[in-house]
């Protein structure tokens, strides 16, 4: 938070500044400025603002000397200072070369100030060395930790050479004050000279000279005595140009000495004199940390005699700026004058160049030169990969200001096709730096372009990149736009390598897809490709591994049973995969196998039981609805089939269909079987409401076959009296006729009980109609007096089935030992032979 306020505080004090020191020049009219950055001229008086220009906005610098750092001065003195800075303002506006700081907006003089534009600056060479006077504080950032490389050294001294050559050979001048405060660095680097207050014209002319050490002289009328050269003290001797090699030499020495000049006068003439007597014999010391190749050539020009001073020629030749760095940057100051052949040339072997030079000198002196070049259409190819390479080594704020303003018009061009090729080879370093908006907007469709291309190199490599920003492209647009074209490209390229490639460019991005999309738009896809070359298989059947371990896909076992395993089983018999392959694919579809099996299972599985649980419950509802019919509860009632012990398998079967419920009555029953199933219910229930008939103590079912049986045999025996009686006795006693034909009648109909005794005894309505007939009477009273059929041995005790009884067995039977059964001791009767039981039963 701390920081917070001090940056409010600093940008407050700045506008406060700036708001007090233009108020009304007319050079705020068409700048706005940021910020106070250096201090340069004579004693450090001008104040240098970062500002832009309103109607371009661009970038540029704003020199303000304030009027009342003067007040102190002598008004005649102040009033001649400010004649001094006006001539040299005026003269740096009409002066136009590299090595000459350039002039943008003229001299505007307010009450309060001077101020005038120029192109944008860092500071002085004297805010670098070190001296802060007139500097905001704390320090500007780009000045706290500033520190010139040996390059910037080299090349910015032969910029000042350069300067003055062009200041003495062609504006036949004179700088006359030569030092670090009137030396601006540029905002890219470049040394330039500045501070033409007291420059002088080669022919002579005197006007405006100021006498060195009178009285009138005050510390900022008069040049920097630091660096003046020694015969300026005689002002009769005619001034050469010697005199600013004096000062070059001298500013050598402080470059390398951190800022620190040969001589040391403060502005005061006695030291001044002093110091130029010292220097008749220049002391070794001055000149060891400047290099052996340039130690000669400034120690003549520090020479007391001007005649013998090395001249500017002789410096610019010097073994000194033989650097491979320092031709590199001339070269590029002069690149416009050669033609392309010659620039594609430099362009080729500038990368290793850049390798030896620091960080700052690419961005500041090398990067705006190629930037120029861009312009050159058929020049981007060469300059587009050096202007990418600085890019890998600065910070995503470096190139977001100094590089992608300018690429972005270069990503638009189609034509060479280099361009397109360069942009692939270094689309990492344009994904690492390039902020997300901008990769959207402008890389995006850089890629597309790619995609669609005609070179193989640029394909691949486009597809190799293209799961790089996944992250960053949107559903939209990975649906519509991404996905269409590498399918595109894929099925149909004629080239293997492509193929694979973007197979596995697809592979890559199955992490961004969601199910749907790859359900929809890649497995439908992978069948439709036109090859099968190994390569390719094996890029398909890698497709399929991850989207079938993918946890987030779940492939269902429809998809693979219908359209995978059908496209993957022919493959199988492919002759050209080699062993690693085939078992890779026999892997996969196992795998798949496996998968469908184990959810079908676990589908039957659960189909099964909820069949189950519905047949429970239906089974249920139905034995609800419709109910299965009772048995006969009496136990006057006896199956004959369960009696006789043989059941035939019809009725069994019969029985066993009506106990069981119909599972399907509920669903569908016809109109005669749900008139069937009424009329027997209402059977049931009128046989349910009839009063029961209890039979006695004594008596049961066995009982009851024992008197039928009885009854038979009495009424054979009858028959057999009958028939030795006379006729006319036969026909008197009608119920013994009766009686005879009573077992026969039985047996001609299904329906009717077996026995009538039986069947009287059931019904008490029949009981009621009929009385017994004597034979009857004296049958029951027989039996129930002598219990003769309980006493039958072994006839009546290993009792015989009736339907097991043969006829030939029943009328076997005489009446001797029918008789014989029913009384013991009784009179011997006539025996019948077996034709007249014949006749008697026919």
């Amino acid at each position: 938070m701390d920081v917070f306020n001090k940056l409010k505080s600093t940008v407050t004090s700045t506008v406060n500044q700036i708001s007090s020191v233009l108020p009304g020049n007319p050079v705020t009219r068409e700048y706005d400025i940021t910020g106070h950055i250096g201090s340069a001229g004579q004693g450090l008086l001008w104040k240098i603002y970062s500002g832009t220009k309103r109607s371009t906005n661009q970038d540029a610098s704003i020199f303000v000397l304030e009027k009342r750092q003067l007040d102190k001065l002598d008004m005649k003195l102040r009033e001649e200072y400010f004649i001094f800075v006006k001539k040299g303002v005026s003269q740096l506006t009409r002066l136009r070369h590299p090595q000459i700081l350039t002039v943008q907006h003229p001299l505007e003089e307010s009450r309060e100030s001077l101020a005038f534009a120029t192109e944008p600056v860092l500071a002085s060479l004297a805010n670098v060395l070190g001296h802060t006077d007139n500097l905001p504080c704390p320090l500007p950032t780009h000045l706290r930790s500033y520190k010139l490389y040996d390059i910037e050294i080299k090349y910015g001294l032969m910029q000042i050479g350069e300067g003055l050559n062009f200041l003495h050979n062609d504006a036949k001048k004179i700088h006359h004050n030569l030092c670090p405060h009137n030396i601006i660095v540029s905002y890219h680097g470049a040394w330039k000279i500045f501070g033409f207050d007291f420059c002088r014209e080669l022919s002579g002319s005197s006007d405006m000279r100021v006498e060195i050490g009178s009285i009138d002289a005050s510390f900022y009328n008069t040049p920097n005595y630091d660096y003046l050269a020694p015969e300026c003290l005689d002002p009769t001797r005619q001034l050469t140009t010697a005199s600013d090699m004096f000062s070059l030499g001298a500013l050598i020495c402080a470059v390398h000495n951190k800022g620190k000049s040969i001589i040391s006068a403060d502005q005061n003439i006695s030291y001044y004199k002093r110091a130029v007597q010292e220097l008749r014999t220049v002391p070794p010391t001055c000149l060891l940390n400047i290099d052996e190749g340039l130690r000669e050539h400034v120690k003549m020009m520090l020479n007391f005699s001007p005649e013998l001073r090395a001249d500017n020629h002789d410096f610019l030749k010097s073994p000194y700026f033989d650097d491979i760095g320092v031709k590199t940057l001339n070269y590029l100051d002069s690149i416009f004058q050669w033609d392309n052949l010659e620039k594609s040339k430099f362009y080729k072997g500038l990368p290793q160049i850049m390798e030896k030079l620091p960080h700052r000198i690419s961005t500041n002196r090398i990067l705006p030169c190629l930037i120029k070049e861009f312009i050159n259409t058929s020049m981007v190819p060469f300059v587009l990969p050096n202007v990418l390479y600085i890019a890998e080594q600065c910070t995503q704020q470096e190139f977001t200001r100094d590089i992608l303003p300018y690429l972005i018009p270069v990503m638009k061009v189609q034509e060479p096709i280099q361009v397109l090729l360069i942009f692939m080879q270094k689309m990492e370093v344009l994904l690492k730096l390039t902020p997300p908006e901008q990769v959207k907007s402008e890389v995006l469709p850089l890629l597309y372009r790619a995609l669609e291309s005609e070179s193989q190199q640029i394909q691949e490599l486009c597809l190799s990149v293209l799961p790089s920003l996944a992250n960053l492209i949107e559903y939209p647009a990975m649906k519509n736009a991404l996905l269409p074209r590498i399918k595109r490209l894929c099925i149909s390229t004629s080239h293997i390598s492509v193929r694979v490639n973007s197979l596995v460019c697809l592979g890559k991005l199955i992490e961004y897809l969601d199910k749907w999309l790859v359900l929809d738009e890649v497995l439908p896809f992978l069948p439709q490709i036109p090859s099968r070359d190994p390569a390719v298989l094996m890029g398909i059947l890698g497709i399929y591994k991850l989207v079938l371990n993918h946890k987030k896909m779940a492939i269902s076992k429809e998809i693979m049973a219908t359209k995978i395993l059908p496209f993957l089983m022919p493959l199988m018999i492919e002759n050209s995969l080699s062993l690693n392959q085939f078992n890779s694919l026999v892997a996969l579809v196992k795998d798949m196998v496996n998968k469908v099996e184990a959810e079908h299972r676990t589908k039957l599985e659960q189909l099964n039981s909820i069949a189950q649980e519905q047949k429970t419950f239906e089974m249920s509802a139905a034995s609800i609805v419709i109910e299965s019919k009772p048995p006969v509860t009496s136990n006057n009632h006896v199956d004959l089939d369960q009696l006789f012990g043989n059941p035939s398998p019809s009725r069994t079967q019969e029985k066993n269909n009506l106990s069981k419920p119909s599972n399907h009555i509920s669903r569908s029953l016809s109109f005669e079987e749900k008139h069937r199933i009424i009329n027997e219910k209402e059977a049931h229930m009128r046989l349910q409401q009839e009063p029961k008939i209890e039979l006695s103590s004594g008596q049961s079912q066995s009982n009851l076959l024992d008197d039928d049986l009885k009854k038979m045999s009495l009424a054979q025996l009858d028959r057999v009296q009958n028939f030795s009686s006379p006729p006319s006795q036969q026909n008197n006693s009608p119920y013994q006729q009766n009686a005879v034909m009573q077992p026969y009648n039985f047996m001609s109909n299904q329906n009717n009980s077996m026995f009538p005794v039986q069947n009287s005894m059931i019904n008490p309505i029949h009981n009621k109609s009929m009385k017994p007939s004597p034979m009857q009477q004296w049958s029951q009273k027989s039996s129930l007096n002598s219990n003769s059929f309980s006493d039958l041995s072994p006839l009546t005790k290993n009792k015989v089935p009736m339907n097991s009884m043969m006829p030939n067995t029943l009328m076997g039977l005489n009446h001797t030992s029918v008789c014989s059964v029913n009384s013991v001791g009784q009179s011997n009767v006539k025996q019948l032979s077996q034709s007249e039981i014949n006749d008697l039963l026919n």
